[in-house]
């Protein structure tokens, strides 16, 4: 998967935890990053799911993983799952010692019981 549409690797990422659950006072379960732009939005089992919103607003339709250790990327268009892509503009993931789910002072009691299927 090299010189794919809707990918741009020099363009790094936006933090190191979903910017829109940061604004907002949220929190996430796992993180991806806009292959395009950049942006790290929460997953679809996060309450929020910003990086499908983001998808939605804007039409970049492929993520990346920005979880330590992972390195697949997403379709959002077509579904397809690709194991691996072209190596992104570095931090590939969030701090490995940032807490999952996080941000930890935000997470409620029952955080596992809001958590989307």
């Amino acid at each position: 998967m090299t010189d794919i549409s809707g990918i741009d690797p020099g363009v790094p990422p936006t933090g190191t935890g979903c910017v829109d659950c940061d604004a907002a006072g949220g929190w996430w379960f796992h993180l991806r990053r806009c292959a395009q732009c950049g942006h790290i939005g929460c997953c679809d089992s996060s309450p929020a799911q910003h990086a499908t919103g983001h998808w939605k607003s804007t039409g970049h339709p492929l993520v990346q993983s920005f979880e330590p250790g992972e390195e697949w990327f997403w379709n959002f268009d077509t579904g397809a799952l690709y194991e691996a892509g072209p190596e992104l503009t570095p931090p590939g993931s969030h701090p490995a010692d940032q807490p999952v789910p996080g941000p930890a002072d935000r997470l409620p009691q029952d955080w596992t019981g809001q958590l989307r299927g």
